[in-house]
This record gives structure tokens, C-alpha cells and sequence, in this order.
């Protein structure tokens, strides 16, 4: 039997366990601290305090205080052993007495307490130690008071045994220790500055000064006090303990019941005045942040107070711990004397009734601390709305005329009881009483600065989000619930408290109804017509509130109504406000997918007649410009209400009315913009709201009777759009100074056609697509800055470039239509420069969209066609306009050469010609402008198509643009700052008319006549007026007939090049020269150097004319120069002409010499022997004609022979060679 109770099976607590099994530690009581505890207002209590460690709900429970302690025989208390049962009771005074020695050596700690730190953490370990003695005494008092303390014996009973006696006296006893407790500690009011400043100490160490050590001790002392009452007459059961002695001394009475009352009162009077001293130091932005406890330890006793009173005021049916607050602040708010049980309260409150607000805030929030110490979201504290009234009417009073800074604290206040306890309508109702009076005040707090000043909403949108959040209330211990007083004044708050009220019942109910009612009977046409537009504004928001949280018909109904009352003249800012929050309503109405027709012909009415007075010519600038103001915020709203539709099927169409019609014609420049940017946007949400409907269109049996009347509402809204804004649109096409968003709206209306092409307008069908692009993208007439914008938009459309591919054929080249434009923009980009060629906005946007319109226009499918063809490719980098334009060009003249059926020639010329259009035309403006730039762009473009189209511009169809160039171009009457330009570009002109003058059949005659006139003019205009080989070099002439390689169209225009020279500028008259022979000379020479033909009748064009200024003139240069082309010719002539002598040659020198002989026989032979040191042989040729010759000049003079021109003959015959030695043996045989 021994065997089976052995110590290893024995628990630890057994009596048969070993000894040093039974040593444990005591764990230390539940105490005061907060050494370790964060300042966080949801954080839980110390773990170390009474709620943590279950003595609170321990104490509610009547369950043993210390169920684990004191289970020995004997217990040490103040360092003596006393007998567990029986020490309390037999040795009361004892025991009391060492607590007050105790307490007494820690007070003496507090007056020798050191900034020496070993000194100091001595005195720290020996005050905690002290600490600890006295909080485990008052323990074991509780213990031993729930263990060890019998309920009272019957009446009459006389104690049998001394300790009985005891027993029946010890009641009586402990009421007066606790007495003599209380008078030893005295209340929390009335300890020593030195002590109380404890409280604020901030170290988070481990050593305290003995000073916290003894205000804790205090805290623990005066809660203890509480708890022992309370164990007492739980053990009473009822029967009041009454203290005899003190009686017996004084007469006076002292129960167990007034001593808890009175210890109660001092305690929340002591700690009512604390908060008192701390309030004094809290902003008002600061009221939720910043709460009314010391330190931790504070809170928890406040917690603990809490729990105990309404415990006790459930079980015992005594006071609730809200009655005995609401007595104490009573009075602070009244200004009246307080009850004589909470005598002491401070009465040096900078603001009793803002101090109350702040309080009872922060004491109904810990009313979410469990008896545990942990916060919970349920209700441990009942409300206490009676109260929170009385101090809302004392708030709203209008004798006291509440600064808004105070009035914004005690909403916020009051909403955080709404958050915690419920909203009240009675709250609710008191607070409308007040703001229905004062709706216009401008509820700001200077000194808050900018965050403080009253800001109305600007858009509708703002305005109902303002709205919205009013009625989605933050958590209660958010950052943005604790920061409202900044952030919203008092009236936005209110707003808070009567959505959170309206929110409570469901749809109808009572208190929404009463709340409705309250809130419409405050307003009369009176009232309306007296708001500002804050208090308008405020109007607004606080039905908005309404209608979020109830009935929205009603609302909106009654809204319009009071809206109504409003005078038809009304000023334009209370316009603009009335129009916002009708605005706001119809937001509302399409969040909960309700038609918004009523609303919207309402407003559109009012608008139509505010536009109609902006349109009024009589009207004062001043007053459109005050008008403006509801216009524009008009326009800003309906855009809203469009961006946020998701259907666009409740009727928004209502709200483009003929206003518009109106509006438009009457806006300056600046307003026009935020017009068109409207439509902008109302065109662009029609369009992605129907593409959307028509992508997610369901398949389900009733599916297309819902997809058709959507289709019909946005059919609806089109419509509207067309019939009020496209005609103004169309208007303003044709302006020379077009807005530029005119070119976004239009393509928002082609994009529309395009997507719903049956709403067009009937004049714009059957292709209102191309119908449009006509008027503004296609007409030569629009300014180009709206084409190039206009244009970009468009074609970087895929949908909208397939849709034109596939009607090309039938409108003769959509795509055609959009090179012609890009075209003209792009030789008419200069024109939007300043005069002095700097670069105006306009022209800085015409660069910008042209370079994106020529990227888009290569990558056209009839461009790119081309391009190809051409074997040209685009480069990836970014193309200059101008670059892409020649190559473009280029491309066609290449493409055309290639064609070989007559057909497609023909075609292509009819495209050609439509991709240029009247070219003439559009650079016209350009020829009487001064800028440069322009100049020189429009004379290169127009050349790069007479060179590279020549062949197709040389056909019947094109001759007439081509005369056309000749005519204006090349050969106007006068020639005044072109210079420049047509001298870059007149070798393309020259080229190309060369080359169409060979190639034409039905005036090529004409054209030829036109290159020479052409070639002549710009040869004399450029030549200079002195031999200058810098000028002769970059002469244009010169330059349109040099060739690296001979071909046979340059070889065709050097001819006509030296025709022209011969026939104008190397014909002598008579024996005189012709002007500026030398720089003539030297082109020609030039011309002749830089090419390397060896045609000798091209070459022996010139040769008569040379062989004639090296016969009559004697000036050295032109001598010289003279030579040097014979000398070039002639050898040219001989390396041709490989099987003899040169026929051409000789024809040429054969009929010099029939020209002058007989007149300058000598100078004839001077010449030929030039000729005959180049190239003996075809002067050989000659011998028999000059023989001829000179017999026959002998023969006419009659004289014999002429031996000094023999002699000159002779000295020509010697450098003949063989024939010639024989042509000297004849002559003198004569």
C-alpha cells in the first residue's frame, strides 16, 4: 500500500513531495505600473495591472482574490510569520500599524531621493521592495477577508470563544483601519508637487525614483480600499459594518457604505482634476489624440471604476458610474457649486463645457475595455445620451455664440459617441436646430490657416464626394477619424452624425422620417432666397447626405423644389451652385442606374435661357463674363456626368440642348476652348461606352431587344451631338484662325460617323465619313495647323484607313484626298510663321503635327504601295516633311516611267495630278510672302515634280499644269525676292522641261520654245556682269546641263543651252562684240569643260561664234578664253572623228571662210592657223576652197597678185604639211 503512495507519483503540491519541491516562488500581486506599457489609445492594460491579471473580474465574480496564494500554514507579512487564518483577524492594528510604517519609510525615500545613480537605484530597489510589502498585505487583507471571514452570526448570538469574539468585532475593526487608510494616504489632490510630478515621467527604464514608487503605491492603496469595501459587504451579505470606536469618539457615523461613497467621490473627483490639469495643455486639433490620463495607470484605474461601479450598480442597484459622472460634471458645466460629496474639484477650468465634451469622449471610449483590460468592439459601458444632449443644447445655444473652434470640437466629440454608442436622433435633431439657422456662416478656424478656410466644391463630382464622405464614416481610432477636426469643419461633421443617424434604420423608418421632416420644415422661399453661397453650398451638401442615405426620388424631388424657389435673376455664383448640385443629384441618380430625365430637363431649361443672355448682343461684357462662370462650371459637370455613365441609356441627352446653339457663337477664344474640350469629352465616352455595349452585346433570347434600346439612347445622345454642335463646328471650319482643339472635336465627330453612321446629319450621307473629312481635312481652303492636327488623329485609325481603302474607288481616292492635304500643309507650313521668319505657337504646332502626319501618310496602303515600287523605303528615324515629300514624289515619276500600257499611264497620271492638286494655288501665298524658307521649299517642291514627272507632265492631260509652272514660275513679268529660291531650284525646272519637250507629241514645238525662253532669261539673269569663276561656277544654267556621265536628255539640254548662247549672246553686230562677252565666254568654256560629250555637231555649235572672237577680238582675256574653247572643240571634234578628218569641221571652217572672205582674208588665215596647230588635217581639207578664194579676191581688186596676203597664205600652207608644200609650188608657178 506504501509502495503505491511512493514521491514518484507524487505531485509537487503533495504533502509527500520533498520539501524542496514545495519552495516556490509566490508570484507577485497584481499591481499599478506602467514602466512598460506604449501610450496606444487601443492597446491593452498592463499585464502586469488589476484587469490583466483577473483581479477585476475576479472581484465582479466573487471568486478568491489569489486562488494560487497563501495556501500555507503560516505567511510572512512585513518580514515577521503570522499564522494565515487567524493573523488578520487576531492581529488587525498590528498589521495595519506596519503598513503605516511602511508607508511612512517610503515617504521618507521621497525626501532623500539622489541624481546619483548608485545611490539612486539603491533608493529605487528599496522603495519597490517597500512598494511590493504593502500591495502583498493588502492582498492577503482580500484573501483573507473572501477565505476566512464568515457572514455575520444570527441576532441575539453570543460568541462562545475569545476568537469569536474577534470574529464579530473584526468588521468594525477593518472599516476603521481602512478609515485610518484613507486619512494616511489623504487623495490624490493633495499629495506634494514633488510626488505628483511622477506622473509625467517618461523613462522606460528599469529605476524609478521613490517618488513614482509612492504616487503608484497610492493608485494601488486607493483602488484596494474600493475592492476590500466591496469584499466586506459582499461578506456583510447587506448588514451595515458600522466603525464603533470612531462612532463612539466622534459621534459621528461611519458605515462601510459612506466610507466606499466617499472614497469613491475623492476618487473620481481627484482624477476629474487631474484630466482638469491636463486638458489646459490640449489643442483643439488635439481632442481625440490626445487623452485625459497621466499615465497608463490613470486609464486603468479609470477601467476599473468603471467595471466595479456598474457591477455594483446592477447587483446592489446603487448608481451607475455615468450618474455619478454626470453629477460631477454637472455642476463643472453649470458653473454652479459642486455636490459635497465631490468637494475639491478644481474650479480654474479655461473651458468647462469643452473639457466635458473631451472627457466623457475619452471615458466612453475605454467603456470598450473588457474586464479583462483588452480592447473589444462590443459595449462594456452603457451610453449616456441624456447627458451627451444636455451638453449639445448648452453647445448649440444662441445666447452663447460658440466660436466655431469650439463648436467643431464638440460635434467631433459628439460624433465619436455616435461611433461608440449609437446615433441619437434627439442629437441629431438638437444639432439641425442649429445649423438650420446658420447654414451661411462660413464655420472657419483662423488660426488653422489655409486647412481652416471654407472651400466650395468646383465640380459636381467633388461635391458628391464630399458627400459620399460624410456618409462612409472612418473607424473611431483611425488617423483620418482622429484628424476630422482639421479636415472638415462642424457642419461637414454634422453631416457625419445625421448620416450615421439616417443610416441605423432601414428605408421608411421612423427615425428617417422624422429626421426628413425636420429637415424640409426648415426652409421657406425666405430661407432660400437669404442663403449665401456657402450657405447655398451647404444646402446642397447636406441633401446630398440625405439622399445618399434615404429615398433619393423624394430627396431629389424635394431638393428641386426649394431649388426652385430660388429668383429666376438670381446671381450668377448662387447659378453656378444650383446648377453643381443638380448635377450632383443626376451623379447619384446614375450610380443607382435611375433615369435622370426629370433632373436633366429641368437643368437643361435653365441652361438654355442662361445661354440665350450670354448670346444676347446687348448684353454687357461685364455680365457674360460674370455668365461664364455658371456656363463653364456647367459644361465641367455634364462632363462628369458622362465620363462616369457606364451606359449612357438614362437620358443624358436632355443635357445637350439647344443651349449650345447659343453657347458657341458667343465664346471668346478661351471659352471656345473648354467648349470644344467638352464635346471632346462627351464624344469620346459615347463612342467607348457604345463600342463597349456592342462588344459585350449577350446572346440570350431578350438580348437584342436590350442591346437595340441602348442603341437607340446613344443614337439619342449622338443626335444631339450633331444637331447642336456639328453645324457651329462646320461654321468655323474655314477661319483662318482656327482653335485648335477644332480639329480634335472634328475628328471625334468623323470617329462617331464611323461608329454610328446613321446618326449623321441627311446632308452628310451616304458616306458622312468622307463627308467630313472633306470639310475638314480635305478642303484647301482649311488652315493647315487644323489639317495637320485633324488628319493625325484620324489616320492613325486602322479601323477608319481600312474603311476608306475599301470606298476609295467610289470617291476617287480617300487616300488620295489625304496625300493632296498633306501635300499642301506641307508646302504651306511656312505660311503660319511670324513675318519675320521666327517660329510662332501656330507654326511650332503645324511642325509638330506634320512631322506625325507624314509618318502616318507613308504608312498609307496606296503610299506604301508606291514606295515599293519605287524600291524607296522610309527611314525609321524621324523624316522632315519636306524630305518625305520629294521622295514621295519621286516615287510616282518612278512608278509612272514603269508603266507600259497606256491604261495605267493614264491612271496614274489622273492620281498624280489629284495627290498635287492645284499646286499653283497653294503655293501662291508664298510668292508675295517675304519668307524665304517658303519661298525655297515651294520652288523645290514644283521642281522635284517638272524633273522627276516630266514624262507624265508632257501628256495631254498634264500640259496645261505644266504651261502653267512655265508661266508663273519661271517666267512671271517681274522677278523680285525669288532669286534665291529659283536659283537652287531652276536646274530641276530646265531638266524636267527638256526632257518634256523631247518626249511630248502635241506641243512639244511649244515647250521647246518655252525652255529657250526659259534657258535665256535665267542665263542673262545670273550671269554677272565681270569674268567671276565663283559666280560662273554656281550659275543655275550652268549647273542643270553639267553630267557626270553623258546622257542623251543632258546632251538634248546642253544643246538647247548653246543654241541659246549662240543665237543671244555670241551674235556680233557688225564688227562690235556682244555685252559682257568675256562672262559668256567663260560659262561657255565652263560648259564645255564639265561635260565630256563628243557629238561634233553638239560641239561645233558654238565654233563659228569662237572662231569670229578669235578673228576680231584683241582683248587678252577673251582672246585667251576664245582659244581655249576652240582648242577644246576641236580636239574633241578630232579624238570623234578616228577614220578622218572631221566633216563637221570642215563644214563649219568652210563656211567661215565663205563669210569673210574678201573682208578679213589675213585674219582668216590667222585663225586657221590656230585651227591648223590643232588639227592640220581639216584645214588640208580647205586648201582647194582657200586657194579659191584667194585667186577670186585678186581677181576682184584687178591689181595682179596680193603678195601680202600671198604671203600670209603661204606662212598658213607651211603648216599643211605635204599638201600644203604643194598647194606653196602652185602659187608660185601663178
Amino acid at each position: 500500500m506504501a509502495d503505491d503512495f511512493s514521491q514518484s507519483l507524487t505531485p509537487p503540491v503533495s504533502p509527500f513531495a520533498a520539501d524542496s519541491l514545495c519552495e516556490l516562488t509566490p508570484a507577485q500581486p497584481p499591481c499599478f505600473s506602467c514602466s512598460e506599457t506604449k501610450d496606444d489609445p487601443t492597446g491593452a492594460l498592463s499585464t502586469e495591472g488589476y484587469a490583466s491579471r483577473g483581479s477585476l473580474k475576479r472581484l465582479v465574480l466573487q471568486l478568491d482574490p489569489a486562488p494560487a496564494e497563501y495556501e500555507t500554514d503560516t505567511v510572512e507579512i512585513f518580514g515577521f510569520p503570522w499564522v494565515t487564518e487567524t493573523a488578520l483577524i487576531e492581529s488587525t492594528k498590528a498589521l495595519f500599524g506596519l503598513f503605516r510604517q511602511k508607508v511612512y519609510r517610503l515617504e521618507s525615500l521621497v525626501q532623500s531621493s539622489s541624481h546619483d545613480f548608485v545611490q539612486a537605484g539603491n533608493l529605487h530597489y528599496e522603495a519597490e521592495q517597500l512598494r511590493q510589502q504593502c500591495i502583498s498585505f493588502l492582498q492577503f487583507v482580500k484573501v483573507s477577508l473572501h477565505r476566512y471571514v464568515d457572514p455575520p452570526s444570527t441576532l441575539g448570538a453570543c460568541p462562545s470563544h475569545p476568537y469569536e469574539e474577534l470574529e464579530a468585532q473584526f468588521p468594525s475593526a477593518l472599516l476603521e483601519e481602512l478609515f485610518g487608510i484613507t486619512l494616511l494616504i489623504g487623495r490624490l489632490k493633495d499629495l506634494p508637487a514633488n510626488v505628483q510630478s511622477a506622473l509625467t515621467i517618461q523613462n522606460q527604464g528599469k529605476i524609478f525614483p521613490p517618488s513614482w514608487h509612492l504616487l503608484h503605491l497610492h493608485f494601488d492603496i486607493h483602488w484596494s480600499v474600493l475592492e476590500i469595501l466591496h469584499l466586506l459587504g459582499h461578506k456583510m451579505q447587506g448588514q451595515v459594518v458600522y466603525a464603533h470606536q470612531f462612532v463612539n469618539l466622534t459621534g459621528e457615523n461611519l458605515t462601510d457604505a459612506s466610507l466606499f461613497e466617499e472614497h469613491l467621490c475623492n476618487l473620481l473627483c481627484d482624477l476629474t482634476g487631474l484630466a482638469i490639469g491636463k486638458y489646459s495643455k490640449v489643442r483643439p486639433t488635439e481632442t481625440l489624440s490626445s487623452h485625459p490620463y497621466l499615465c497608463s495607470c490613470t486609464k486603468e484605474l479609470w477601467v476599473l471604476l468603471m467595471h466595479l461601479l456598474e457591477y455594483r450598480s446592477k447587483v446592489l442597484h446603487t448608481q451607475s458610474f455615468w450618474s455619478y459622472m454626470n453629477l460631477l460634471l454637472g455642476s463643472l458645466v453649470s458653473g454652479k457649486p459642486a455636490a459635497e460629496q465631490f468637494s475639491g474639484l478644481p474650479t480654474n477650468c479655461k473651458d468647462p463645457l469643452g473639457f466635458t465634451w473631451w472627457l466623457v469622449t475619452h471615458l466612453a471610449m475605454l467603456g470598450q475595455y473588457s474586464q479583462n483590460g483588452m480592447i473589444q468592439n462590443e459595449k462594456h459601458l452603457d451610453s449616456n445620451w441624456a447627458f451627451a444632449e444636455v451638453l449639445l443644447k448648452l453647445t448649440c445655444n444662441p445666447k452663447s455664440c460658440r466660436a466655431e473652434e469650439h463648436l467643431r470640437m464638440h460635434v467631433h466629440c459628439c460624433l465619436s459617441l455616435c461611433l461608440l454608442w449609437g446615433p441619437s436622433t434627439s442629437a441629431v435633431s438638437t444639432l439641425w436646430e442649429y445649423y438650420s439657422k446658420n447654414l451661411s456662416a462660413s464655420f472657419t478656424v483662423p488660426w488653422l490657416g489655409i486647412s481652416g478656410l471654407v472651400t466650395l466644391c468646383k465640380t459636381p463630382l467633388a461635391l458628391l464626394s464630399q458627400a459620399r464622405g460624410c456618409c462612409s464614416l472612418s473607424p473611431l481610432y483611425s488617423p483620418e477619424h482622429t484628424q476630422l477636426y482639421c479636415s472638415a469643419n462642424s457642419f461637414h461633421i454634422f453631416l457625419r452624425v445625421l448620416a450615421l443617424c439616417l443610416a441605423q434604420d432601414g428605408a421608411g423608418g421612423v427615425p428617417q422620417r422624422q429626421i426628413k421632416g425636420r429637415i424640409y420644415s426648415k426652409f421657406s422661399s425666405r430661407k432660400m432666397q437669404e442663403l449665401s453661397e456657402t450657405g447655398l453650398n451647404n444646402f446642397l451638401l447636406l441633401f446630398l447626405v440625405v439622399a445618399h442615405q434615404v429615398e433619393l426620388e423624394d430627396v431629389a424631388s424635394r431638393a428641386s423644389e426649394l431649388l426652385g424657389l430660388l429668383p429666376s435673376n438670381c446671381l450668377p455664383g448662387h447659378r453656378t451652385l444650383v446648377w453643381r448640385g443638380h448635377l450632383s443629384l443626376i451623379l447619384l441618380f446614375q450610380e443607382r442606374s435611375l433615369d435622370v430625365g426629370a433632373q436633366a430637363s429641368w437643368l437643361a431649361s435653365s441652361f438654355n435661357e442662361t445661354a440665350k443672355e450670354f448670346y444676347n448682343k446687348t448684353t454687357e461684357v461685364s455680365r457674360k463674363l460674370a455668365l461664364w462662370g455658371p456656363l463653364g462650371s456647367y459644361l465641367d459637370g455634364v462632363s462628369e456626368v458622362f465620363e462616369t455613365s457606364t451606359s449612357l441609356s438614362l437620358s443624358e441627352e436632355k443635357l445637350l440642348n439647344e443651349g449650345f446653339n447659343w453657347l458657341l457663337p458667343a465664346c471668346r477664344q478661351s471659352e471656345l476652348n473648354s467648349a470644344l474640350g467638352f464635346l471632346q469629352i462627351v464624344l469620346a465616352q459615347l463612342r467607348r461606352v457604345h463600342q463597349r455595349s456592342v462588344q459585350s452585346a449577350p446572346t440570350l433570347a431578350w438580348a437584342p431587344t436590350t442591346s437595340n434600346v441602348v442603341k437607340e439612347r446613344h443614337l439619342a445622345v449622338a443626335a444631339a451631338l450633331w444637331a447642336h454642335f456639328f453645324p457651329f463646328l462646320r461654321s468655323i471650319g474655314l477661319s483662318q484662325t482656327p482653335p485648335a482643339q477644332l480639329a480634335d472635336a472634328a475628328a471625334g465627330f468623323t470617329l462617331l460617323a464611323l461608329d454610328l453612321p446613321s446618326s449623321a446629319p441627311q446632308d452628310l450621307q451616304p458616306n458622312p465619313v468622307q463627308s467630313i473629312m472633306q470639310c475638314f481635312g480635305w478642303d484647301d481652303m482649311i488652315h493647315p495647323v487644323l489639317v495637320t492636327r485633324y488628319l493625325s488623329h484620324l489616320l492613325q485609325n486602322s479601323e477608319l484607313v481600312s474603311s476608306l481603302s475599301s470606298a476609295g474607288a467610289a470617291l476617287g481616292s480617300a487616300h488620295g484626298s489625304s496625300v493632296r492635304a498633306w501635300f499642301r500643309c506641307v508646302l504651306q507650313q511656312h505660311l503660319c510663321k511670324n513675318p519675320d521668319g521666327c517660329d510662332s505657337r501656330t507654326a511650332r504646332a503645324v511642325e509638330e503635327h506634320l512631322c506625325e502626319l507624314t509618318r502616318l501618310v507613308l504608312r498609307l496602303p496606296e503610299v506604301d504601295s508606291l514606295l515599293q515600287r519605287a524600291g524607296l523605303k522610309p527611314p525609321a528615324s524621324r523624316l522632315e516633311p519636306a524630305s518625305a515629300l520629294e521622295m514621295f514624289i519621286k516615287a510616282v515619276g518612278c512608278v509612272y516611267s514603269g508603266l507600259q500600257a497606256l491604261s495605267e499611264r493614264s491612271a496614274m497620271v489622273t492620281r498624280a495630278l489629284n495627290y498635287i492638286g492645284d499646286i499653283l494655288k497653294y503655293i501662291k501665298p508664298l510668292l508675295v510672302s517675304k519668307n524665304q524658307e517658303g519661298l525655297q521649299l515651294a520652288y523645290r517642291a514644283v521642281g522635284c515634280i517638272v524633273k522627276h514627272w516630266s514624262p507624265l507632265l508632257a501628256t495631254s492631260k498634264a500640259q496645261q499644269l505644266l504651261f502653267r509652272i512655265v508661266d508663273g514660275l519661271l517666267l512671271p513679268n517681274h522677278l523680285t525676292q525669288q532669286d534665291k529660291a529659283l536659283k537652287e531650284s531652276l536646274p530641276l525646272y530646265l531638266q524636267g522641261l527638256s526632257v518634256a519637250s523631247s518626249v511630248c507629241q502635241s506641243q512639244g514645238t511649244h515647250l521647246k520654245q518655252q525652255l529657250r525662253s526659259v534657258t535665256s532669261r535665267y542665263l542673262d539673269h545670273f550671269l554677272p556682269a565681270s569674268p567671276s569663276m565663283g559666280v560662273i561656277a554656281n550659275h543655275p544654267v550652268l549647273l542643270s546641263a553639267c553630267e557626270a556621265r553623258s546622257t542623251t536628255q543632258g546632251a538634248a539640254l546642253r544643246r538647247t543651252i548653246l543654241e541659246v548662247l549662240c543665237e543671244s549672246f555670241l551674235r556680233f553686230k557688225g564688227y562690235a562684240p556682244t555685252p559682257r562677252l568675256a562672262p559668256v565666254l567663260m560659262f561657255l568654256l565652263e560648259l564645255l569643260r564639265r561635260n565630256s560629250d563628243s557629238d561634233p555637231v553638239l560641239l561645233t555649235l558654238p565654233l563659228p561664234s569662237l572662231l569670229r572672237c578669235v578673228m576680231l577680238i584683241n582683248e587678252p582675256q577673251v582672246k585667251k578664253m576664245s582659244i581655249d574653247a576652240v582648242q577644246l572643240v576641236v580636239e574633241r571634234c578630232a579624238a570623234a572623228s578616228r577614220e578622218g578628218p572631221c566633216e563637221q569641221m570642215i563644214t563649219v571652217l568652210r563656211s567661215f571662210v565663205e563669210e569673210n572672205e574678201g573682208a578679213y582674208d589675213r585674219q582668216i588665215y590667222s585663225v586657221l592657223e590656230t585651227v591648223a596647230v590643232l588639227d592640220s588635217s581639216v584645214v588640208q581639207a580647205l586648201i582647194p576652197d582657200l586657194s579659191l578664194s584667194l585667186r577670186n579676191t585678186e581677181h576682184k581688186r584687178g591689181l595682179g597678185k596680193n603678195i601680202a596676203l600671198r604671203n600670209a597664205y603661204k606662212k598658213l600652207l607651211s603648216l599643211l604639211g605635204e599638201r600644203g608644200q604643194a598647194e606653196l609650188d602652185t602659187l608660185e608657178m601663178d
